[in-house]
């Protein structure tokens, strides 16, 4: 047994501290959590932190709450809210089941400042990293309306959704990234194991070589000698060109060149469309006005082309405008967008023309990526195809040759 000296939080979120003897600090830390105590801090007799509770800091300072955790907390709330458990008491039941270590603290903290007095929304916006603007800024928006469930429930319905079209968009661009390395990875291998020991047998053979072998030959002698050159070249292009997006101007340039880009293009601007529409909508319906949803979409979409078309928008509804004409004259949304939104305005159905927007655009995005994998496959086992070829093809040649010379 050892002897620990901890500080964490209780049920009320105040805090303590005290010492205790335990096996190791995870015992410590299942001992503290049976009396509804959360450690933040551990240290044994010496001073010293325990390794565990370094690690714990250590995932404080780099880890992130996951979208999924973050849709069930919101759910799980509204639930609660909406069956008339108090905020504090909602809290701390949220406390009690949430698993992850970030998380948990963060509800502590933000479980103290609202028995302080603060509101949900500013206690939340104190931890940027776990709750983004627009979180906060809907959860404001319920409390002023007194409709803090509601809102709660159509944020987890945003949340899951984003959620839900990130993980589709990421698995379905999966396999082709995997088809890609290990194609490249099985040419390295042939140009620079298996050529040179063929190299060997042409050279002792002494005849003249055809094209396609001398070709290949000087590609497999580049690959083998200079590899690291061209490992440094390709690292040193990706670092430069990352360097130059990081600045305000190559952001720019690169966001406007994503939207240019063949097939590509369309299929970005169809996704930060969509991200545009349901965010708007989803604001718009928790009661937060249009100017600030305007500015917390913005930041939304990812891309400052459409940043600024938005930023030109607000602008002109400060001067009394409505927000579909400034968005077509931008050129950077579709007309059909633009149309639904005036449909929209004019209908006094603002929110649902966006969800039908947000809605239309994911499933057209989805499809087009959809397409383009089934495109890419064939293509990508043709190219693959057509190197191997070409390789066999001259490494054969010469000994074709030779045979009918020797004929």
């Amino acid at each position: 047994m050892a002897v620990y000296r901890f500080k964490g939080l209780n049920a009320q979120g105040k805090e303590v501290s005290g010492i205790r003897d335990a096996d190791s600090p995870r015992g410590l830390r299942a001992l503290l959590r049976k009396e509804n105590i959360f450690p933040t801090e551990i240290r044994d007799q010496a001073g010293g932190k325990a390794a565990e509770d370094r690690n714990l800091d250590l995932r404080r300072l780099r880890g992130r709450v996951s979208s999924s955790d973050l849709a069930i907390l919101t759910r799980q709330l509204a639930t609660l809210l909406h069956a008339g458990v108090t905020l504090v008491e909602s809290l701390s039941a949220m406390i009690d089941q949430v698993e992850d270590d970030l998380l948990k603290l963060t509800l502590n903290q933000v479980k103290q400042r609202v028995n302080e007095g603060s509101s949900l929304a500013d206690a939340m916006a104190q931890h940027p990293k776990v709750f983004p603007e627009l979180y906060c800024n809907m959860i404001r928006a319920g409390e002023s309306s007194g409709a803090l469930d509601v809102v709660l429930n159509r944020l987890a319905d945003f949340t899951e959704g984003q959620a839900r079209l990130r993980s589709k968009v990421i698995g379905t661009l999966t396999y082709p990234a995997i088809m890609v390395v290990v194609g490249i990875g099985i040419l390295a291998v042939l140009f620079v194991v298996v050529i040179p020991k063929i190299t060997q047998i042409f050279e002792d053979l002494k005849a003249t070589l055809p094209l396609p072998t001398r070709v290949l030959l000087a590609i497999s002698d580049f690959l083998g000698s200079f590899w690291w050159v061209l490992l440094l070249a390709i690292g040193g292009g990706i670092w430069a060109t990352l360097a130059y997006i990081r600045t305000e101007r190559g952001r720019l340039r690169w966001d406007g060149f994503k939207l240019r880009m063949p097939v590509i293009g369309g299929i970005v601007r169809m996704l930060a469309v969509a991200r545009f529409a349901k965010t708007l909508s989803t604001l718009l319906h928790s009661g937060v006005p249009l100017l600030s949803a305007l500015s917390i979409v913005r930041g939304i979409v990812n891309n400052r082309v459409l940043a600024g078309a938005i930023d030109g928008a607000r602008e002109s509804i400060q001067e009394g405008e409505s927000i579909a004409a400034p968005l077509k004259r931008s050129g950077h949304f579709p007309p059909l967008v633009t149309h639904m939104i005036a449909i929209g305005e004019r209908s006094g159905q603002l929110e649902a023309m966006l969800d039908n927007v947000a809605s239309s655009y994911e499933s057209q995005a989805e499809a087009r990526i959809n397409q383009l994998t089934t495109l890419l496959e064939p293509l990508m086992i043709v190219l693959m195809g057509g190197a191997v070829g070409f390789m066999v093809f001259s490494v054969l040649l010469p000994i074709l040759q030779l045979n009918q010379f020797a004929r």
